[in-house]
């Protein structure tokens, strides 16, 4: 199984300021300790990169981030990820236009959606995404 990590998780797992004792951060601590692969996108690293202050920080988070495979949205997925989100809105889930691309390269690519936003949850019942669950 391979894990694409939303940015609410690394939020979590990557704060000095909180306790990480979310099962989805000790999910992304096993992936990282080879249970699973980790994949990312541009657009998760620039939403943790705007939601850290300073340089060191920042530098430790595109360190980590290196050694993750990058992810890159094509045309097609664009337009997936807005018939994603409309199919949503029709059913009275406001998902975000992030959010739509990030399902739709979970679903393209076949991946796991590691998340805390329930979102994913609800518009999982409207396309092909697997979202995480904790086990149990």
């Amino acid at each position: 199984m391979t894990l694409l990590v939303d940015t609410s998780v690394w939020s979590l797992a990557l704060r000095r300021d909180r306790a990480r004792d979310e099962p989805q951060v000790e999910a992304l601590r096993q992936a990282l300790g080879g249970a699973q692969s980790v994949v990312t996108t541009g657009l998760i690293l620039q939403e943790l990169l705007q939601g850290f202050a300073g340089a060191r920080a920042q530098r430790e988070i595109v360190g980590r981030f290196a050694a993750l495979p990058l992810l890159v949205p094509d045309r097609q997925d664009y337009i997936d990820a807005a018939g994603i989100r409309n199919r949503c809105r029709r059913a009275g889930i406001q998902l975000g236009t992030i959010d739509a691309l990030l399902a739709q390269l979970g679903v393209r690519h076949r991946l796991v959606l590691l998340s805390t936003d329930n979102d994913f949850v609800h518009a999982a019942r409207h396309c092909a995404l697997r979202v995480w669950a904790a086990p149990g």
